[in-house]
């Protein structure tokens, strides 16, 4: 089993899908015109948050001028305002944003990861690369006696079921799965701009679906 370091090492050093890789360096090398003096990261993005962590947070790919430029989960992008101002309201992360790695931001009890590391074009990774990074999301699940997962829109939640071989439920937002060994699986509408733009998803319901995670689970479960 790998320990938390070596998996991160895995991951930002993965090679497996050159249509991701060449995409990533090519954003990398353009860059967005308000981010032209920064210096992109341009590689796939680690798991982040606490390696004691007991909850598990999934969710789809770095966006490209996000994680991609900055390094680090959900950081740099309107997303990952939503999710760190409701991990902080929350009361697992030290402060509501995340700018880059730098910032001081920490998060207790909770890990994020996503079931694709690179950024892929139009946010949209094919089904291909899915299976190659499942590889990744299997051995996040092996690191740590899970307690609970949330699933940041349906393809996370897809994947993360068949991830553990179990079959999934119909997704929705503040959808509870139990598991056998008393892991508990909670969906939520994914913080994209397409949905809080929209109302489709608003604060207090990402309030209400983050509580229903924190209080899920019962004590340690295994891996699977």
């Amino acid at each position: 089993m790998a320990s938390f370091d070596d998996l991160n090492e895995a991951i930002v050093t993965c090679e497996r899908c050159p249509r991701l890789r060449e995409w990533c360096r090519q954003v990398a090398t353009e860059k967005r015109a308000a981010y032209r003096d920064a210096t992109y990261w341009g590689r796939p993005v680690p798991n982040f948050g606490d390696p004691q962590a007991d909850r598990l947070i999934v969710g789809l790919a770095p966006a490209a001028h996000g994680a991609n430029r900055t390094g680090r989960m959900f950081t740099g992008d309107r997303s990952g305002e939503w999710l760190f101002r409701a991990l902080h309201r929350a009361g697992v992360a030290n402060q509501g944003y995340g700018e880059d790695p730098q910032d001081g931001l920490s998060l207790a009890g909770v890990l994020i990861t996503a079931t694709c590391h690179c950024a892929p074009p139009d946010n949209r990774p094919n089904p291909d690369e899915i299976t190659q990074c499942r590889g990744h999301l299997g051995a996040t699940l092996a690191l740590r006696p899970w307690r609970a997962y949330l699933c940041l829109g349906g393809l996370a939640w897809t994947q993360l079921h068949r991830t553990l071989s179990i079959t999934a439920p119909r997704f929705g937002h503040g959808a509870e799965h139990e598991l056998a060994n008393g892991a508990v699986i909670v969906g939520s509408y994914h913080p994209s701009q397409q949905n809080t733009f929209t109302g489709r998803l608003t604060e207090p319901m990402l309030d209400s679906v983050m509580a229903q995670f924190l209080r899920a689970g019962r004590s340690p479960a295994s891996p699977a």
